[in-house]
C-alpha cells in the first residue's frame, strides 16, 4: 500500500482536485485547511431544523449577540401587536410604544410588577399567548446555556510542531501533548494517521487515511505531559514519501485522542493536524520536567512548543 501512495503522490502537481475546486493553495490554517477549501453543493439550508446544534457550536459573543437581538425583536413585535390591536393596558398612556415594550418585557419574563396590567379580552388574550411563549423561551434558553456550559472540553494542548529524531534507528516522529487541568484524562487512546488527497479510480480525487502505528497508543492516564512516537521504519508510509510528495498530495498528520475526564466522568475527543511544514527533522523537544533540590518535580508548560537541534544531526 505504501508503494501505491508513493506512486500516486507523483500526480500531485497536476492534481485535478485543484481544478475541481476541492483544493486550494490559499487555504489558511492547519485543521481548517481541508474544510475551508471544499464547497458543499446540493445541501439545502438546515439552519432552522438544526438550530440547537448551531446554538451549541457558535461562539459565546455570537450566541449572546443573537440572543439579545432575538429578545429585543420578540418584545418589540408584541409591543406593536398590542398597539395595532388597540389593547388596553392600565398605566400605559395612549398606547405609548416604549411603555408597551416594557410591558411586553415584564410579561415575557413573567415578572409582572403589577403597575401595568391588561384590561379587556383582547389584551388578556395577547398576554396569555406571550406568557406561554415566554415560558417556552425561558425553558429552551436555560437548557441551551446549561448545555453549552456542560459540554465536555478536555484542556489538552498539542505542540505546534512535530519533530523527527534521527538519532534513533529507525528515525522517530514525535509530537507532544499536555494536560493543562489538574484532573487527569483517564484511559487515553491515541491514534495517528496520514491523510492525503490522491487520484482514485475513475480519475477523481479521493481522500485516503493511512494508519501510523504508535509505540504506545493506550495510556492509563494523562496527568501532565506525554509524547507520542511513530517509528519511521520500512512499513511506515513516511519512509517512502518525500517532502515534495507530501506537499503535492496535501498531506496531513492527524492525531486523535480519546479519554474520560477524571473530574466529570464525561468522554472527551480531540483532534489535531500537522502539515508537512510543521514537521521538523533533526530536532528534539526541550524537556518540560525538572526536579529541585528537595525532590519536587516541576512541569514548565511554557516549553511545550520548544524544540532544539539534535547535537549530532548534520544536514
Amino acid at each position: 500500500m505504501t508503494g501505491d501512495l508513493a506512486g500516486k503522490a507523483e500526480l500531485g502537481k497536476g492534481h485535478p482536485a485543484r481544478a475541481l475546486g476541492l483544493l486550494t493553495d490559499s487555504a489558511d490554517g492547519i485543521e481548517d485547511r481541508a474544510r475551508a477549501s471544499v464547497t458543499r453543493v446540493g445541501i439545502g439550508s438546515n439552519f432552522w431544523t438544526d438550530l440547537y446544534h448551531h446554538a451549541l457550536t457558535t461562539s459565546w459573543p455570537r450566541f449572546m449577540g443573537w440572543s439579545t437581538i432575538a429578545y429585543f425583536v420578540v418584545n418589540l413585535a408584541f409591543a406593536l401587536l398590542y398597539r395595532l390591536c388597540n389593547a388596553r393596558i392600565n398605566n400605559a398612556a395612549d398606547l405609548d410604544l416604549l411603555s408597551l415594550f416594557f410591558f411586553s418585557v415584564q410579561t415575557l419574563s413573567t415578572v409582572g410588577y403589577g403597575v401595568m396590567a391588561p384590561t379587556g379580552h383582547m389584551a388578556n388574550a395577547l398576554v396569555s399567548v406571550e406568557a406561554l411563549l415566554g415560558m417556552m423561551i425561558n425553558a429552551l434558553s436555560t437548557g441551551v446555556v446549561f448545555a453549552r456550559f456542560s459540554r465536555p472540553r478536555a484542556q489538552i494542548v498539542f505542540s505546534k510542531a512535530a519533530v523527527i529524531s534521527k538519532r534513533a534507528t529507525p528515525p522517530v516522529l514525535c509530537l507532544r501533548l499536555a494536560n493543562v487541568r489538574k484532573s487527569a484524562v483517564l484511559a487515553m487512546d491515541s491514534e495517528l494517521s496520514l491523510s492525503q488527497f490522491v487520484i482514485g479510480e475513475g480519475g477523481y480525487p479521493t481522500r485516503i487515511f493511512t494508519p501510523l502505528k504508535l509505540l504506545q497508543s493506550r495510556m492509563p492516564e494523562l496527568r501532565f505531559i506525554e509524547t507520542l512516537a511513530h517509528p519511521i521504519d520500512s512499513s511506515s508510509p513516511l519512509a517512502l514519501l518525500s517532502r515534495e510528495q507530501l506537499d503535492a498530495t496535501y498531506a496531513q498528520i492527524l492525531v486523535t485522542v480519546r479519554g474520560t475526564d477524571e473530574a466529570t466522568g464525561q468522554a472527551v475527543l480531540l483532534q489535531h493536524a500537522y502539515e508537512p511544514s510543521h514537521i521538523l527533522a533533526g530536532r528534539r523537544f526541550v524537556d518540560m520536567l525538572s526536579q529541585d533540590g528537595h525532590g519536587n518535580y516541576r512541569v514548565d508548560y511554557r516549553r511545550l512548543h520548544s524544540h532544539e537541534r539534535e547535537p549530532d544531526f548534520d544536514n
